[in-house]
């Protein structure tokens, strides 16, 4: 049986480790005016560490340390001058009087997420089980310009013991999308690779 899913829809707020209520804190951080990437909703970020473009939320790319996922964001319209709310940042997007962007993170390290996987989990119970507590990338940045939501997924085929963007805990209880043998099903994951945590580095927990 295939999964309802057809495609990606980035990184949903789940419960909390330790399966306590999810807070859905979401922190201001900053967008460059003009930044010529589009980051969508619930996709992977990070702060930029440049020493001299840094500070900005870019987006994470695969397989690297990330402070949070992008919830939408806010800034003045440089036509109507009246605050505009986004549920993803368009790429270059340049408010008025070139201000900068608000972007909304959840950056709680230890939030989980539900994703859809890119590809089977494997064709035996033993091979699917396998896949639980293994580290993951996600597919690269990619989105819907017409409802803003990010269609990055977990890239079955990155798993690894450690140094990837993700950590699978479980299969979600989604009984549309729980197809173990199929693409597209709904797995709860764990940032492992988060920048208060980890930092930069290529390392996780």
């Amino acid at each position: 049986m295939a999964n309802n899913n057809s495609q990606g829809f980035g990184l949903k707020p789940a419960m909390r480790v330790g399966n306590t209520p999810a807070i859905q804190g979401q922190s201001k951080y900053l967008i460059d005016a003009g930044e010529t990437n589009a980051i969508y909703n619930g996709e992977p970020v990070k702060v930029d560490i440049s020493a001299t473009t840094g500070g900005y939320i870019v987006t994470a790319a695969a397989g690297t340390a990330m402070v949070g996922v992008l919830n939408g964001v806010l800034y003045t319209d440089a036509t109507s001058k009246k605050p505009t709310w986004s549920n993803y940042y368009p790429a270059a997007t340049t408010p008025a009087n070139s201000e900068d962007v608000t972007a909304f993170v959840n950056d709680d390290p230890f939030q989980e997420y539900i994703i859809g996987t890119n590809a089977t989990l494997g064709a035996t119970l033993a091979l699917r089980q396998s896949k639980v507590g293994l580290t993951y990338a996600t597919t690269s940045a990619a989105g819907d310009t017409t409802n803003g939501k990010s269609t990055v997924t977990l890239d079955i085929s990155s798993a690894a013991t450690t140094a990837k963007q993700l950590r699978m805990v479980r299969v979600a209880e989604d009984p549309e999308n729980d197809d173990q043998t199929a693409a597209y099903c709904s797995v709860v994951v764990k940032v492992n690779l988060h920048q208060y945590i980890v930092g930069s580095l290529a390392t996780g927990i």
